[in-house]
């Protein structure tokens, strides 16, 4: 039996496995600033790429089979001494098994990028990489079972067609997120905060269901008679209701990892904290933040730690406030898993003087908080790359943009005796941690 499954697996299990190799490779690579954070986000964007892994392992399912029918394996097969469902075994190992392998072969290729960084690994991480090879086994074994069905050539690429649609568009007509989450393992795995997760609940539920489908899909490879297919649906069925009794039916799309968001701190003063998924990241930042606390120790009272923030601003009532005694600031992973922008990381750390507007209902006066925050470096403000483009209406005047207008307020500062310009960015330092209007504090047309 050994040789026979070498034979399959050279035949019909390595030609789709290397195409699933490169496309989920390519595809990764061209996108790792996504993922780039750490290991959850890692496996979470692999996961959003099952939009196209599960269609194309539908089409290699079906091209295999028929590519198996062309080349009379079964025939072959049929005569040897195996019942059939031995003899579809071995197919179903070959084609799964290489299916399989190959999406586990992605990560491995990619995990290399970001394993010098990523500190933090929670055990959900594995859950989420299990549902998405049994995703695309089931996938490679449903193409097989349709591809035995229909023995055409034309089946392979319309089941790429109809698997892509339906792993994008069946969670889109679903109201309740969890149905959606069970509908597509695609679903949902797409990052927009470092803190994101996938819940062990909900991907226990989405395995369980892949695994319905699967042996569905292997009992239609299986059988010869369409009563024994018929059989098929109990599987479904039964993962249908073992998942949904399983997930959460409040999982929300967005789900946050309270791990991920604590603290990791410097041992020595003064201190520094990121969170527990950039733990790779603090010495990284380290220097960088304690730069900012020596330009700020010339203020009245100034900061004496930096932190990390840590909000996610989805709901108001958790978002968390910031103390005089601290400098919170935002951490940018880069492309290569390292530091971004470590100068842009420094200036917003001076903006108002190292105060910090999180939370505040009306944000803050950019402008005025730049200029704060340049006088206090020595250098003329510069632009922030995440400045929005700043155009004007029809009939106005073109507006200055954030740099432009922090430059003017910077240049009035300069020419202003030392101890009144000290003066003027305590008061914008005091009005972002007390959260009112800082408008007219550096020009005194407030006063």
């Amino acid at each position: 039996m050994s040789r026979v499954l070498s034979v399959q697996v050279r035949r019909f299990g390595v030609p789709g496995a290397a195409l699933i190799l490169l496309v989920g490779a390519v595809a990764l690579y061209l996108v790792r600033g996504e993922w780039a954070v750490g290991w959850m986000a890692l496996a979470m964007t692999q996961r959003s790429y099952l939009m196209l892994l599960c269609p194309l392992a539908l089409a290699v399912g079906a091209w295999l089979a028929h590519r198996e029918r062309r080349a009379n394996v079964a025939e072959l097969f049929a005569g040897t001494p195996r019942p059939a469902h031995q003899r579809a075994l071995l197919t179903l190992t070959a084609v799964g098994g290489a299916a399989g392998l190959a999406y586990l072969l992605v990560l491995a290729v990619t995990a290399p990028w970001i394993a010098a960084t990523a500190r933090y690994l929670p055990a959900t991480v594995f859950g989420v990489v299990t549902v998405g090879v049994l995703a695309v086994v089931a996938s490679a074994w449903i193409g097989l079972a349709v591809g035995r069905l229909v023995p055409r050539p034309v089946t392979a690429p319309a089941l790429a067609v109809v698997g892509f649609l339906a792993v994008l568009a069946l969670p889109l007509g679903l109201e309740k997120q969890w149905l959606a989450s069970l509908s597509s393992p695609a679903w949902a795995m797409d990052l927009l905060s470092d803190y994101q997760t996938v819940p062990g609940e909900v991907s226990a539920a989405q395995a369980i269901l892949a695994i319905g489908v699967a042996t569905a899909a292997a009992i239609v490879v299986a059988a010869n008679r369409w009563r024994t297919r018929a059989a098929a649906l109990l599987p479904i069925a039964l993962g249908l209701a073992l998942s949904a009794a399983v997930i959460p039916h409040d999982h929300q799309r967005m789900t946050f990892d309270p791990v991920a968001q604590q603290l990791v701190c410097t041992d020595d003063a003064p201190q520094v904290c990121v969170s527990r998924v950039h733990a790779g990241l603090l010495d990284e930042v380290t220097p960088h933040a304690r730069q900012a606390l020596s330009l700020l120790a010339k203020l009245p009272d100034p900061p004496t730690r930096a932190q990390e923030n840590t909000n996610t601003y989805l709901d108001e009532k958790t978002i968390v406030r910031y103390g005089a005694d601290t400098v919170a600031f935002d951490l940018d992973v880069d492309s290569d898993g390292h530091l971004k922008d470590t100068d842009t990381m420094l200036i917003r750390m001076l903006d108002a003087g190292g105060a910090s507007a999180v939370g505040c209902p009306d944000g803050f006066d950019v402008p005025v908080e730049r200029a704060a925050g340049a006088w206090i470096s020595g250098r003329e403000p510069v632009r922030d790359p995440d400045d929005p483009e700043i155009t004007a209406g029809p009939g106005d005047p073109n507006p200055l943009s954030f740099d432009a207008e922090a430059a003017q307020l910077w240049e009035k500062l300069r020419q202003l005796p030392e101890k009144e310009a000290l003066a003027r960015v305590v008061a914008v330092r005091e009005a972002a941690l007390e959260c009112r209007d800082a408008t007219g504090l550096l020009d005194g047309s407030n006063r």
